[in-house]
């Protein structure tokens, strides 16, 4: 049995410290000192094994070390490391819900900050497939799949099997998984002809009652309608909204490659465009519970000297944190007309991390008529891993007590913050059914 633990105290029952990301140091990319940390995390977990139930990053390290002579970490090959980092999807679940290690104690475990340094120093090696690049270039794709002659090709080529299979062959991208239709006509332009003359903004506790929408590069080439939703229902709240003049991708498919350099990048072109509406007074809204996350904390995290983010973090909301700290002075309309009966609604981790509590929940639940069941686990989409051939039926596995839960309560409508972990959802069903957003689930309510 591991020993990493003699003499030390037991867990931890202070808050969790989130400890900026040191990805500018000298010793950051060294190949040796990653290894010598991941040595000591991945004992003290073969000790622990709270997380076993998470994601599958710490099933394969389990396995590999009880199926090893030693049954210690020491009879576990480094290419089983690299196993654990590429399941590692950054949900942090276990940091904030599981690790009884986490800062302030002395152990100062990270696992997440941990496999961003691996999946870094594999990137900064050149380790990484054509096909993971392509995947996290969503602004790229987006902009060519969105090409109006374009478009219907590749949503013809996404639904047919023959060209999923070739698909499959060509990138590994898995038949079965559901992939995201695209838009010649993007919620931006959708929305580039708001009219916000003549709207008066009505300031609530921290929200300045006008938002400017980060349209995401998912809402914006995938599904805009959820977007147009989203500013119907602000708009008959009273709340004026606007778009982000100039935008790129968050640069959460790039964190989660390991491209810090892209991350800085998409840092560089955002920030200053966000920060001139901040100035002028406008909130900010993203409807992708991801995007959000990343000005809130994983920005701040790589960059926490940066005012600029700072500010940006502080004015950026989720849309159901928003509304809901709006209705605490009495500022969210309740007059809805279509009741919603049972909703199964999942909860994606990257909310969930935001301790913002289940606003959406709450907020929904305001509809007469309207029971809310909160389902508090991982969907295993992340974006691009349940799309990959390798971990396609993985993820599905991950996703099963979701589904599960959706079947079981017979319930009217299905619903995640989160659009992909919704047709991950879709997927397990396997009976044509589709998610619909908490978005439109509200905007059905009001009748607009």
């Amino acid at each position: 049995m591991s020993t990493t633990g003699e003499g030390k105290r037991e867990g931890n029952l202070e808050a969790p410290t989130r400890h900026p990301l040191d990805w500018t140091s000298g010793g950051f990319y060294d190949e040796q000192e990653l290894f010598r940390e991941l040595e000591r995390v991945f004992d003290i977990c073969h000790g622990c094994r709270r997380c076993f139930s998470l994601c599958n990053a710490f099933p394969t390290l389990f396995d590999a070390i009880d199926g090893s002579a030693t049954m210690e970490l020491d009879g576990v090959s480094r290419e089983v490391y690299w196993g654990v980092v590429d399941h590692c999807y950054l949900c942090d679940m276990c940091f904030m819900t599981k690790c009884p290690y986490v800062p302030p104690h002395e152990w100062n475990v990270d696992f997440p900050h941990l496999m961003l340094r691996a999946k870094a120093v594999k990137f900064k090696q050149g380790k990484v497939r054509p096909r993971d690049r392509l995947l996290t270039s969503t602004d790229m794709v987006g902009r060519l799949a969105g090409i109006p002659i374009v478009t219907p090709v590749v949503n013809a080529a996404n639904k047919s099997k023959t060209g999923r299979r070739l698909m499959e062959k060509v990138l590994d991208v898995h038949q079965d998984a559901i992939l995201p239709q695209y838009h010649s006509r993007t919620l931006r332009k959708r929305l580039a002809a708001r009219d916000v003359a003549g709207m008066t903004a009505e300031p609530a506790g921290q929200t300045q009652g006008k938002v400017a929408l980060f349209a995401t590069c998912y809402c914006n080439y995938n599904e805009p309608d959820i977007g147009v939703d989203l500013a119907a229902v602000l708009e008959h709240n009273g709340i004026p909204v606007t778009t982000i003049r100039k935008e790129q991708c968050c640069g959460m498919p790039k964190l989660e490659l390991g491209d810090l350099d892209a991350v800085k990048a998409a840092r560089d072109a955002n920030i200053p465009a966000m920060l001139r509406l901040v100035d002028e007074g406008w909130d900010i809204i993203a409807a992708v519970p991801s995007c959000v996350l990343m000005f809130k904390q994983e920005l701040p995290l790589m960059f926490p000297h940066d005012p600029d983010v700072t500010r940006v973090r502080d004015a950026i909301f989720d849309p159901f944190e928003y509304l809901m700290l709006r209705h605490k002075y009495g500022k969210l309309r309740t007059d809805f007309k279509q009741a919603l009966g049972r909703v199964a609604y999942h909860v994606p981790c990257h909310l969930r991390v935001q301790n913002i509590g289940l606003k959406t929940r709450d907020l929904l639940q305001l509809i007469p008529d309207t029971r809310v069941d909160a389902i508090e686990r991982c969907s295993g989409h992340d974006g691009t891993y349940a799309v990959k051939k390798e971990f396609h039926e993985i993820s599905m596995k991950i996703c099963r007590p979701v589904v599960n839960r959706v079947v079981r309560d017979e319930v009217d409508h299905y619903s995640s913050d989160c659009p992909m972990a919704g047709h991950q959802i879709e997927n397990g069903l396997d009976n044509g059914r589709e998610p619909e957003h908490p978005v439109k689930l509200l905007r059905m309510a009001y009748g607009i």
